[in-house]
């Protein structure tokens, strides 16, 4: 399926939602701003064929306890993630395109997601055979402890981690999204 050219109404839910969201690291406000720069000059920000980068959508799937984090073993980038990917066309919402992601990517039907974002995440990677960037926006997700998830075809790996025995590999990142997990 072809994606439409811009996504206007993910366009117009991101500019309002970065508008009201803050953090309390400095790092953070900074990307904030650029996003919204980013945003300003990019109609097209919302879709992979954004070349120079686009917005993207993730969730840390978290056991209501927040004793367990659910990451995935990413396949292009061989590294321990939270989930998320690309906004589609029938995504109402940044908010419910990283839940529609948690929940395709974790195989989990019964997924609470954060009203607010907890973190905005920069980096390069390979999408669509050349150089960009992913502005990702970061969710915080539930799901009931009894939860079991199911490994997707975009994961080469899906594991339960107790927030005390993370990978040693664990990208700063994910340490820094669990980390505000576990403030909130």
């Amino acid at each position: 399926m072809s994606e439409p050219a811009q996504l206007p109404h993910l366009h117009a839910d991101a500019r309002a939602m970065l508008q009201q969201w803050e953090h309390p690291e400095q790092r953070q406000q900074e990307l904030r701003t650029h996003y919204l720069t980013f945003l300003g000059e990019h109609s097209d920000a919302m879709v992979r064929s954004c070349r120079i980068g686009h917005l993207t959508s993730s969730a840390l799937l978290m056991d209501k306890d927040r004793t367990r984090v659910l990451l995935t073993l990413h396949p292009k980038v061989g590294r321990w993630l939270q989930l998320g990917g690309h906004n589609e066309p029938g995504d109402i919402s940044v908010r419910e395109a990283a839940r529609r992601e948690a929940i395709e990517e974790s195989g989990i039907a019964d997924v609470e997601i954060s009203r607010h974002p907890l973190r905005l995440d920069r980096h390069p990677v390979p999408c669509g055979g050349g150089p960009s960037e992913h502005l990702d926006v970061q969710f915080l997700a539930w799901v009931p402890a009894d939860a079991v998830a199911v490994m997707s075809e975009e994961s080469d790996d899906l594991r339960w981690f107790d927030v005390g025995d993370l990978p040693r590999e664990l990208d700063d990142s994910v340490r820094a999204l669990i980390d505000d997990a576990l403030r909130v």
